[in-house]
């Protein structure tokens, strides 16, 4: 593993009682370990897993694929002091490479893509018509930094990644963004996925952890979390702690509805009423 351990440093008993001090593991943990290429996160929304992993991407400095950096993002200076002041990363070999992404980024960075096409062909068509009387020489050199850059993203995503279904933009912008050996933390990536896009996940993280990538997750997902012989890390009840795959929540609950959603559904209304 590239990142092989994360150690909390103890708090001092005057530390405030705000956030991210309150979050429920804070106080338990003194080390979590990576062993394995894949490493999900379960729990609650609420039990912080997702602090976690903002956390560990503060301490890395990763790159984003959001609109802010997280060494610039207000909304993670909380979480951005305390990686600074009580998180100590363990590498077996540094690095900076990879990304951290969330599931709201990716639909932001969809967006922008697609605003910045729009403006890249009003300026092209403005150029047209500025140089309308010069010769076609001078209006290709004129055009040519815009034609290249539409060029440059048309290949990387074709019509643009708001164009596909959120699925095939999704896969276009990972497979984008991935640059082999590096850690890559990702937070709720099912939520553009449908269940065959899941499994096509999947196949994508092994061909992914061949090129040196790994990869903490977390997730809802029980599709996502039955990756073979991955890392479950569970944040229920104030604790990290290592889960198997059928004792999960997720995974039972999700079974039990599926082989009987009518008696689930019953449950639940009768106890509505």
């Amino acid at each position: 593993m590239l990142l092989e351990s994360i150690q909390f440093n103890s708090l001092p008993k005057s530390h405030p009682r705000t956030f991210p001090y309150t979050i429920p593991f804070i106080q338990n943990t003194k080390k979590v370990h990576f062993n394995t290429p894949i490493t999900f996160l379960v729990g609650e929304n609420g039990s912080g897993k997702s602090s976690f992993l903002e956390m560990i991407a503060c301490a890395i400095g990763s790159i984003t694929v959001g609109t802010e950096s997280v060494t610039t993002d207000k909304f993670l200076a909380p979480i951005r002091q305390f990686a600074e002041a009580y998180l100590k990363l363990v590498w077996s070999k540094r690095t900076k490479k990879g990304f951290f992404m969330r599931a709201e980024d990716f639909f932001g960075y969809a967006k922008r893509m697609a605003q910045t096409q729009a403006e890249m062909q009003s300026d092209l068509q403005a150029v047209d018509e500025e140089y309308a009387e010069k010769s076609a020489f001078t209006r290709a050199l004129a055009e040519m930094p815009y034609k290249r850059e539409l060029y440059e993203m048309q290949k990387d995503y074709g019509d643009g990644l708001d164009a596909n279904s959120h699925g095939e933009g999704f896969f276009k912008l990972f497979q984008r963004r991935f640059v082999g050996e590096g850690v890559y933390l990702l937070d709720e990536p099912e939520a553009p996925l449908s269940p065959n896009r899941q499994l096509a996940f999947l196949v994508m993280l092994k061909d992914m952890i061949g090129r040196g990538g790994q990869f903490i997750i977390a997730t809802h997902s029980p599709i996502l979390l039955a990756y073979p012989n991955a890392t479950i890390l569970n944040f229920d009840e104030g604790h990290i702690r290592p889960i198997v795959y059928d004792d999960l929540e997720h995974v039972t609950v999700t079974r039990n509805f599926l082989n009987n959603p009518q008696a689930y559904l019953r449950h639940l209304f009768d106890d509505a009423d």
